[in-house]
């Protein structure tokens, strides 16, 4: 049989279908979406290997809708609208029996190609359901990312795996006829890095290459799988243990091992914007007002790799990482807006105070709107010594700056101003 063990096992409906239990459980949102007959389009992010064209299936299956599959990487605009042509003529508008159209790894698409499929969407000729391994916020464009629900789909636990596993040793298929025993799956599953396609192709693979009975061990598995040199693999396992090994040496003041890191990325193959766009959160996260011209510098970098990429970019970026990772370091803004949010959850919709609302109308200003405020600008420094915060909630402290000559600075500022208020 040519078919992979992978499509052979593939769930087909959703009580075959494991993990995304926030997806797919007897309260999931998908789960809800099919049983009330009405799915929205959707946009599935997650890593790899994990089911997001499965789950596009067993939608299409379960609603008993027609299904059209394209793949980003070889459809362009004309295949689109074939598409969108067939499916307008098998279908009713917004009904039950709405054409599904699939599109694998959207975040390919152009903007041109992307936007060929507003209309479809928006008139309900189709139900859109993409799948992407890169954050939609930047890859899909505003208008169409506006008319679909995101979902995003976890990478599998080593439960989920090993269960993969045991329905591929069980399955009525030409694997369950063979006298198998896993013995040890770290070795499978440290290679698969929880993508479960690839999973299954490694077991299918070793089992394939030996004789009855089989017991599959971490030894047989790495004998089988040859691993000369040391891949970079962008979707699995790896990709997060780099980019982890690049923010912490950047964090760490290590430019040296920073670049290093950089390399590694730069020769996997990684995309320049995925660099450069953590760069940009990092110069916020871990550098902040220790140095705000560095926040500007990322941004920059983010700007020019997304004119120029590779390989050229590499320069660009070698730049930006060594002169992040030589900036003082301060996460006072990433903790103040984490404690805000807390406060936020914790106290509620609080009342704004009287002197700080607006007041546009002759209504709100006889109700007493922004009475007593104190315009900044009047006073000697530009302050006026105020309550800003909601009444239950007054002086309290979410900001301290961090221990660095320019926050230090900041500090001395603050309380100068708001004297022994914050205890700065």
């Amino acid at each position: 049989m040519n078919e992979p063990l992978a499509e052979r096992i593939r769930p087909r409906n959703l009580d075959d279908y494991i993990s995304q239990q926030h997806l797919v459980g007897p309260n999931g949102a998908l789960t809800q979406h099919i049983k009330r007959g009405f799915i929205p389009s959707l946009i599935f992010w997650g890593p790899p290997g994990i089911g997001k064209t499965t789950l596009a299936n067993i939608i299409a299956q379960e609603s008993k809708r027609p299904f059209y599959s394209l793949s980003a990487i070889n459809s362009g605009v004309k295949d689109i609208r074939d598409v969108i042509d067939k499916a307008k003529q098998s279908g009713g508008l917004f009904t039950s029996k709405n054409p599904i159209l699939f599109i694998d790894e959207i975040h390919r698409f152009s903007k041109s190609q992307q936007d060929s499929l507003l209309g479809a969407v928006e008139k309900g000729w189709i139900t859109l359901i993409g799948a992407t391994t890169e954050n939609p916020s930047f890859e899909v464009i505003p208008a169409l990312l506006s008319r679909c629900q995101v979902y995003i789909l976890n990478s599998f636990s080593k439960a989920d795996l090993e269960e993969l596993l045991e329905r591929a040793l069980h399955k009525d298929d030409e694997i369950s006829k063979k006298k198998i025993e896993i013995i040890e799956t770290e070795a499978l599953l440290r290679i698969s890095g929880g993508d479960a396609r690839k999973l299954l192709n490694i077991f299918e693979l070793v089992v394939n290459s030996e004789e009855e009975p089989i017991k599959i061990t971490n030894d047989l598995v790495l004998s089988k799988i040859q691993k000369n040199t040391v891949l970079y693999d962008k979707t699995g396992e790896q990709h997060y243990d780099i980019i982890s090994a690049f923010i912490k040496s950047i964090r760490g003041s290590d430019p040296n091992a920073a670049v290093y890191w950089l390399a590694r990325m730069i020769e996997g193959g990684e995309e320049p914007k995925f660099i450069a766009r953590r760069l940009l959160i990092l110069a916020s996260e871990d550098i902040g007002n220790a140095n705000p011209t560095a926040l500007i510098m990322a941004n920059n970098t983010f700007q020019a790799v997304n004119i120029i990429g590779f390989p050229e970019s590499r320069i660009i970026l070698s730049q930006c990482v060594i002169y992040l990772a030589t900036s003082p370091k301060s996460n006072a803004s990433y903790e103040a807006i984490g404690k805000a949010q807390e406060l936020v959850r914790a106290t509620g919709d609080l009342s704004i105070p009287l002197h700080l609302r607006n007041a546009p109308t002759k209504l709100m200003k006889e109700l007493d709107y922004g009475k007593s405020y104190k315009y900044a600008h009047s006073f000697e420094n530009n302050f006026a010594d105020q309550e800003f915060f909601p009444e239950e909630i007054k002086n309290t402290k979410l900001f301290e700056p961090g221990n660095n000559s320019r926050e230090n600075s900041l500090r001395d500022f603050l309380k100068k101003l708001w004297k022994n208020k914050y205890n700065y």
